[in-house]
């Protein structure tokens, strides 16, 4: 996920348009060592750019390396096992008024029932603690992003220390870290058709937005029957609609185009696309085209959840676990050797319960494992898949 020097656009948009990319308006989850590499933007100082998209603002959860404090800020080194980053924390200002107000509650008197000063300030205190942490301590921040002193770090908006005795939400993110890279950060920032003005862009505009109402289409579908495997002639007739309706509202929108070649370009595209998604695949490669649908392929799932069972009652394993890659060979090797690594880790998702259902004690588990070992280890498993 690293950005390398080369992989930077060295033409960047014009600032005017950075809006139209819901990158730059949200808080971009990205690995800390990419926020290191990052490049600054040369039209608006503080804004910098992972491939095509402007970031300016990221969300950042690793554990507190070390600490320094200062009257008006706390300065946090958080690391989440890709890098670490300084988190400049300033400390909530002290209420001026809180004289005032303590002799406005003397004055009243005990006052029976809901008291709001005294709530407030239970809150108040609450939300202090949480932002004192220790080194060890597991810390979520908000903020922007900055370069001082030629080093980078972020300026916090928001920040929290994260109660997370069995890691539940370190796992969590690490596996939905790389759909986000997958599915927004790593593709390139396109432009609207439409604003382009370009009748091939609008063009292409147009059958993108087919391609993704015929992959949701297929992917309800699937859902709704529960099917398990299928060949393309089956579900051709889902997509008729959509060309019918296109061409309606888009006269002559490919000229010399047949209806049904029309029908087989755009079924070859949205298969292709729910196979680079992991939605599908074909266990046989044979001229007689067989998908499998990934979330109903029951013999899949068991297959995974045997090689699991098995290797965790290995002495060399039951400590520290096994490799990814053992088990992704593992699988190919029982179950089919045109299994993706993208089916695999559509499948891996489904079947992060099973470790619950496998693992007879979690809590030893996780007790007996290292916490940044294991960190570290779910890293490599979503840079592997």
């Amino acid at each position: 996920m690293a950005v390398n020097p080369g992989d930077a656009d060295a033409d960047e948009l014009p600032s005017v348009l950075w809006g139209l990319d819901p990158v730059f308006s949200a808080y971009s989850r990205l690995y800390i060592t990419d926020i290191l590499q990052i490049k600054e933007s040369r039209q608006v100082p503080g804004v910098y750019f992972y491939k095509t998209h402007p970031i300016f603002k990221v969300d950042v959860l690793g554990t507190v390396v070390y600490k320094r404090e200062r009257e008006d800020f706390y300065c946090y080194g958080v690391d989440d096992s890709t890098g670490v980053i300084n988190c400049l924390c300033w400390k909530h200002e002290k209420c001026s008024d809180q004289g005032e107000s303590t002799k406005s509650r003397d004055l009243s008197g005990c006052s029976r029932g809901f008291n709001i000063e005294d709530e407030l300030k239970r809150l108040k205190e609450a939300e202090q603690k949480s932002t004192v942490l220790e080194i060890g301590d597991l810390l979520r921040v908000r903020g922007t992003v900055k370069t001082s002193r030629d080093a980078r770090e972020i300026s916090a908006s928001s920040f929290y220390k994260v109660n997370d005795p069995v890691m539940a939400e370190q796992i969590s993110r690490m596996l939905e870290m790389p759909q986000l890279y997958r599915k927004c950060y790593d593709h390139p920032f396109q432009m609207p058709g439409d604003d382009l003005g370009s009748t091939e862009a609008g063009g292409s505009s147009r059958f993108h937005y087919l391609l993704s109402r015929s992959v949701l289409t297929l992917k309800e579908f699937f859902l709704e029957k529960e099917v398990a495997r299928f060949r393309p002639y089956d579900v051709e007739f889902l997509l008729h609609p959509l060309i019918q309706s296109s061409s309606a509202e888009q006269e002559s929108d490919q000229p010399g185009t047949s209806f049904a070649t029309q029908i087989r370009n755009l079924l070859k595209e949205t298969l292709n696309v729910l196979q680079d998604e992991g939605q599908i695949f074909r266990k046989i490669r044979t001229q007689d085209e067989v998908y499998n649908v990934t979330e109903q392929d029951k013999d899949l799932h068991t297959a995974i959840k045997d090689v699991l069972r098995e290797d965790t009652k290995r002495e060399k394993y039951a400590e520290k676990g096994c490799h990814v890659l053992h088990v992704l060979s593992s699988v190919r090797q029982r179950y089919s050797q045109n299994l993706s690594r993208e089916v695999q880790h559509e499948k891996s998702m489904q079947t992060y319960s099973i470790y619950l259902s496998i693992i007879p004690n979690v809590n030893y588990l996780f007790n007996r494992l290292n916490k940044l070992l294991l960190i570290e280890y779910f890293y490599c498993l979503t840079q592997m898949l």
